[in-house]
């Protein structure tokens, strides 16, 4: 179990934060950065570790899954096939767009002007600057993976799944870990007392 929660974001400062980058420097490659934590629930070291030839296919074209392998992952099983959501293919197709030169099978999707690409800790250093610039506090860069769990664990079963399949989108090792991650909805609780 986790010992301090990163904050679940709304709709709302999601789409704050998607906005805020839209003025930057680099307003694709952040938005997919962004997306890649909310709508694939990736950690940082997974972000930092994302190369163009786990999205595309051997043409160089999206792909419709998300390949990511163990070793750019959390341990022996952290690797899992993502589908791609269709904002975040959006996006990815728009960074391709605007910056062809950085786009080759063996380079990071999040490049950095001054190396190769982002680390772990930049990406998470990128988050909390990002949080903190549109006043959100008790976010920081695992917030969109806790965002994007607990979505998904609420609409899992309207899509004919399980805990399992949350579990393993998740990439982790127990259903304890993914129990962990899922905040609860006190209206929801209220709710499903009147279907029983």
């Amino acid at each position: 179990m986790l010992t301090k929660q990163a904050k679940v974001l709304s709709r709302k400062e999601l789409q704050r934060l998607l906005d805020r980058v839209t003025h930057g420097r680099h307003p694709e490659r952040d938005r997919v950065m962004i997306l890649l934590s909310f709508r694939a629930g990736l950690r940082s070291k997974e972000i930092a570790g994302l190369t163009w030839s786990m999205i595309t296919d051997a043409s160089g074209t999206l792909g419709d899954t998300i390949a990511l392998p163990n070793r750019a992952s959390k341990g022996r099983n952290g690797g899992r096939a993502i589908p791609l959501h269709d904002e975040l293919r959006d996006a990815l197709a728009a960074l391709m767009a605007a910056r062809p030169d950085k786009v080759r099978a063996d380079r990071p999707v999040i490049y950095s002007e001054r190396a190769d690409g982002y680390s772990a800790n930049a990406v998470a250093v990128w988050f909390f600057e990002k949080y903190r610039e549109i006043g959100i506090e008790g976010a920081s860069s695992h917030s969109g993976r806790r965002t994007f769990i607990t979505a998904l664990a609420k609409k899992i079963v309207e899509a004919g799944g399980s805990l399992r399949d949350v579990q393993q989108l998740a990439g982790h090792a127990s259903l304890s870990m993914t129990a962990g991650y899922i905040e609860g909805d006190s209206q929801a609780k209220k709710n499903v007392m009147k279907l029983i």
